[in-house]
């Protein structure tokens, strides 16, 4: 069933529109992003009024001081932060990107879809490698970084969905990703976790991932497949294909696809080590273990 065309009042589609242009203007030409992005938040969550009193030093509770401080994004800490591998110069920008779409989707705003897709659209372009047109990206979709996502037109990402650009994620025009699907970029060592390989992890175009399915780093996906839910994906899916369960495996071709398609029956490809990304670690970071587990095995 296809969806009915849905229009706002023209009077408040036009101040959305101006709003969100207003703060595309205010991220690409400012001088000091995070200082940027601290005011669209206070604004966005209506304490324009107590934030200038307390930025005047006017007395507040602790719990507003707190909560004012935290609009800014040099006093948040995200878990990718913590990524001894990344472009810290690249991640200085998405950081405080991510900010601000991690904490507009905590505002009453980000449940407005006539107003909410256009935000994260726009905040798309300047956040992601690339980002296409007319994506639709709803509330509580989070990246690992952004700056390592390109993502084609007229792509729907639903809510609650992780895309992990730890490596490089590539998501092509019109694909759909379902509530709660991750898709992954990195993966583990299984003995030393703490040791991390990241891949170029590629959905092709018009691509369906449902619900709850998990795509392993480095799996490329190909044109017109489907994705079953809560499927996990560990190998490569050839292009018109239908695979579902855990380990996903190919269970038919989409009908009308069979004379382009390759077997089902063939043993699906693993060609993950062939998108390694190399990462160099600067000789000046310091490391440490988190977990600081026993990795050698028992002898005998």
């Amino acid at each position: 069933m296809t969806k009915r065309r849905v229009a706002l009042p023209s009077e408040a589609a036009s101040e959305y529109s101006a709003y969100v242009d207003s703060v595309r203007q205010a991220i690409v030409s400012s001088d000091a992003l995070g200082d940027t992005v601290q005011e669209v938040l206070v604004d966005l969550n209506g304490e324009r009024d107590l934030f200038d009193r307390w930025r005047a030093g006017e007395e507040v509770t602790d719990a507003d001081h707190i909560r004012l401080r935290n609009y800014h994004p040099d006093n948040a800490a995200l878990e990718s932060e913590w990524y001894a591998e990344k472009d810290e110069g690249k991640f200085a920008r998405s950081k405080t990107l991510q900010w601000l779409w991690r904490q507009f989707d905590r505002t009453p705003l980000a449940s407005n879809v006539g107003f909410a897709l256009d935000f994260r659209q726009m905040l798309a372009k300047q956040l992601f490698e690339e980002a296409g047109d007319n994506l639709r990206i709803f509330r509580d979709v989070t990246m690992s970084y952004g700056h390592n996502l390109r993502v084609g037109d007229n792509t729907v990402i639903h809510d609650s969905v992780h895309l992990d650009d730890r490596g490089r994620l590539t998501i092509g025009d019109r694909v759909s990703i379902s509530e709660g699907a991750h898709i992954y970029s990195h993966d583990h060592d299984i003995v030393d976790q703490t040791a991390v390989t990241n891949y170029h992890t590629i959905i092709e175009d018009d691509v369906r991932i449902t619900y709850d399915a998990m795509v392993r780093g480095g799996v490329r996906i190909g044109e017109n497949a489907v994705i079953g839910g809560k499927a996990v994906v560990q190998h490569d899916i050839p292009a018109h294909h239908v695979a579902v369960g855990a380990p996903a495996r190919s269970v038919r071709v989409k009908p009308g696809w069979e004379s382009v398609a390759r077997d089902p029956d063939d043993e699906l490809p693993s060609n993950r080590r062939d998108r390694i990304i190399e990462s160099v670690i600067p000789d000046d970071i310091e490391l440490f273990d988190e977990f600081g587990r026993q990795l050698d095995p028992p002898e005998g």
